[in-house]
């Protein structure tokens, strides 16, 4: 507990923070530094050498590749590289802290390392609180008390022990943060009640703030000169709030939340609200009144040219087709009939002609849609038997469905690749009883002991639309049900979770990825299967965006998503490590970073997080890799809730690259093997080491690389026994002649075609469990060694 602090010292600690707010203080203005991405860091900006390095004066010291910003409560680096511009920005009103007095200790036993927070009590209405942590001597409480509030960080000073630290603001429950504040002397007096209300506003809590200047207004109803004061500014609140809330609604319609939407924009509050805000609530509502008699219209026509067709086998094999359009159709299928609503009340094509249209756009998309009716039913038997075949367990049960596909008019690559792409998720899922959204699954596992994990889907679950997902790891000794709690929110009152997957469209996948007793994260292709395989079965049973699949963990669940990311690139959009520690492979595989964005977060006085990650963090940011770490002053092993909103501005930033032109890759473990397009086995002895042998005794990593040629081929090096390149359209053209090079080996000649093959594309999408980028042909060679 008294242990000083590593490297950066105290000292240290003030260089930081006067470099960082050199900048920044000129003439009173902020400093926001907009990145390349789109983020936009706001505080004091400074370059420095390494994260865990004293920073040098400009000029000085070893060239300085790593830019940070300090906003007084955490230090965010980055690549120099992802700088874009700054923007001074002048103040509004003047941002006074509100400061509390607490007996704060000046000198004494001092928190040097921070560890594990096992509780944390409440604020009470002093500011204070019990912090249990867990300490070399077992558990240990430490008063805190807030001794200083801005509308962006709190400050808390140790009271049992010396401690100093920040939090955001934002993450103090409104009722405690008015508790707090309105015990302040001289809270209650209305001077005191117009700084809480302006307090609120520039914490963007109008509501708070309407509040306090409604009871300020009924307190005081004779008072014409408060009134004359309030009832402006009131207008103003009101109006605040309500453009946030039309922002809002409108960020739900994008999620696919139309209900919500819909019946918030319904019973919108008008009072004091600007006519251009009412006007744009009228014309969201006025939308969904199209889009809702779009859909009358549209199930109206088809019922009416089936009734129309002359033919009743026909029709009677439309029925299952159009049924489904019934039950399916609404906002998030509607574009799919586009090709339909064009010609639906076409007199020149016959009712067949624009039933095909219907069936074919809905199982194609519409760019997709035939007026040809015998394709559009064979489509519609393909897209089911491809269903059937994605769930059959046995390979006598695929062969027999394979051949049924090779018989249908529908079943070429082209076709079944769309029908992949715009169909549900092949499995179902029973939600848990009166936990809407919430379910419990496994999967088999490779010491035959079945792998639990949990998914929260976001509000208003549509399996017609595809949604980003976040695969979470709970730290050793915790059970997954707290990563749902974190990224997802604890049940209300009403039985819903108003957390932030919800709030932002995504879907939680949490994997129990630990076996009993586990001490430490082990590097071992258990874990691997553990988590990967609870991914792919979740994607055969939710609709997911895999170009938008993230994953995180919390300290050895942290280990754990650093690991994993590294060793499977080609998977991630993003990987969120937070109090993690890099160690073994992850050392090794650091180039493999260059190819998916990291995200880290910690605290200053977690141990040596620091410092035992500095290495790695400094490859990452002075190579220019899209990485972020985030540094919280004063704060130890925490989970960093508070970071959240920034994480997910973050990860909408990021989409994985699936068909990358070039990429070079270091693999050490034989199941590290798949990467993009290329998948290897046999990688050599020299490049092996098992977990249970580590470390390695002169063995360096393997490196597979591969690169797509101008003239519609590739180049393929991996060193390994066997090798395979997955192939599409995407990548090469089919109906040209391509040149595939493995490891020295041409394997395709210039005279020869590679021809997409439907088996393939199907066992890809049946194992991979990746719809929206199924693989349509393979090429293997094996090199004999």
């Amino acid at each position: 507990m008294s242990s000083p602090l590593p490297r950066c010292t105290t000292r240290a600690m003030l260089v930081w923070t006067l470099l960082a707010l050199l900048v920044g203080a000129a003439r009173g203005e902020e400093i926001d530094v907009v990145l390349k991405d789109g983020r936009v860091l706001r505080g004091g900006k400074g370059y420095t050498a390494g994260v865990a390095e004293k920073p040098q004066p400009p000029g000085q010291g070893a060239i300085q590749q790593i830019l940070f910003v300090d906003d007084y409560m955490r230090r965010t680096f980055v690549s120099k590289r992802m700088w874009r511009e700054e923007r001074f920005l002048k103040r509004g009103a003047p941002r006074r802290p509100f400061k509390l007095r607490q007996p704060v200790k000046r000198f004494g036993r001092t928190v040097g390392f921070a560890g594990l927070m096992l509780h944390v009590s409440p604020f009470d209405e002093h500011g204070r609180r019990i912090v249990t942590m867990q300490s070399s001597n077992g558990p240990v409480d430490i008063v805190q008390g807030i001794t200083e509030l801005t509308p962006e960080w709190v400050k808390l000073g140790g009271i049992t022990l010396v401690w100093e630290t920040r939090m955001a603001t934002s993450s103090l429950p409104s009722d405690a943060l008015a508790k707090i504040l309105n015990n302040r002397p001289g809270a209650k007096s209305v001077d005191g009640q117009k700084s809480l209300a302006r307090f609120y506003v520039q914490m963007e809590r109008y509501e708070d703030a309407q509040k306090v200047l409604e009871s300020l207004l009924k307190k005081n109803p004779d008072d014409t000169d408060l009134r004359a004061e309030i009832e402006p500014s009131l207008r103003q609140v009101r109006q605040l709030a309500a453009q946030r809330l039309v922002n809002e609604l409108k960020r739900r319609r994008e999620l696919g939340q139309h209900r919500l939407a819909f019946d918030a924009l319904s019973n919108f509050p008008s009072q004091d609200v600007a006519g251009e805000v009412l006007q744009e609530v009228r014309e969201l509502l006025a939308e969904y009144e199209r889009m809702n008699a779009d859909g009358r219209r549209i199930l109206a026509a088809l019922k009416t040219l089936s009734d129309e067709l002359d033919n009743d086998q026909a029709r009677a094999a439309l029925a299952p087709a159009l049924q489904e359009i019934e039950q399916g159709l609404g906002a998030n299928t509607l574009d799919r009939m586009a090709a339909f609503r064009l010609a639906m009340d076409d007199p020149a094509m016959a009712p067949a002609e624009r039933l095909a249209l219907a069936t074919s756009g809905w199982l194609l998309g519409s760019n997709a849609a035939t007026a040809n009716l015998p394709n559009a039913r064979s489509a519609f038997e393909v897209r089911n038997l491809v269903r059937q075949y994605l769930v059959e367990r046995s390979e006598a049960g695929r062969d027999a469905i394979l051949e049924k596909l090779n018989s249908q008019e529908a079943s070429a690559p082209r076709t079944v690749a769309l029908l992949l792409e715009h169909m549900t998720p092949p499995l179902a899922a029973e939600p848990i009883e009166g936990r809407p959204g919430y379910y419990e699954l496994e999967v088999p596992s490779l010491d035959n002991k079945p792998v639990r994990y949990l998914v929260q889907t976001p509000p208003e679950y549509d399996p017609h639309r595809i949604y980003p997902a976040i695969v979470t790891l709970h730290p050793l000794g915790a059970a997954p049900q707290r990563q749902i709690e974190f990224w997802a929110g604890d049940w209300d009152a009403k039985g819903r979770r108003a957390g932030q997957a919800g709030r932002q469209g995504y879907l939680v996948i949490a994997p129990a990825w630990t076996a009993e007793g586990q001490r430490a994260y082990a590097y071992s292709a258990r874990e691997h299967a553990a988590v990967l395989d609870c991914l792919r079965d979740a994607c055969r049973r939710f609709s997911i965006d895999t170009d938008r699949v993230y994953l995180s963990g919390h300290s050895a669940g942290g280990d754990a998503a650093w690991d994993l990311g590294l060793a499977h690139p080609d998977l991630w959009a993003g990987v969120i490590p937070i109090v993690a520690r890099a160690d073994r492979y992850c050392r090794h595989y650091w180039q493999n970073a260059k190819y998916v964005p990291f995200y880290f977060i910690g605290g200053e006085k977690d141990g040596r997080w620091i410092v035992d990650n500095a290495t790695e963090f400094d490859r990452y940011l002075t190579h220019g890799f899209n990485a972020t770490v985030v540094e919280y002053l004063g704060r130890g092993n925490e989970h960093f809730y508070e970071e959240i909103l920034r994480i997910f501005d973050w990860m909408d930033r990021c989409r994985r690259d699936f068909y990358p032109r070039e990429f070079s890759c270091d693999a050490m473990r034989p199941w590290d093997n798949f990467f993009w397009w290329v998948e290897v086995d046999g990688l050599p002895e020299r490049s092996i080491v098992d977990p249970a042998d580590w470390p390695p005794r002169g063995q360096r990593p393997a490196n597979i690389k591969a690169f797509l040629t101008p003239a519609n081929g590739l180049r393929v090096r991996s060193g390994a026994a066997h090798a395979t390149v997955w192939l599409s359209p995407k990548m090469i053209d089919f109906d040209q002649r391509s040149k595939i090079v493995i490891d020295g080996k041409e394997i395709s000649r210039r005279e020869q075609y590679i021809k997409p093959d439907l088996a393939t594309m199907l066992e890809d999408a049946r194992t991979r469990a990746d719809r929206r980028h199924p693989f349509w042909a393979k090429v293997e060679t094996t090199s004999g060694r």
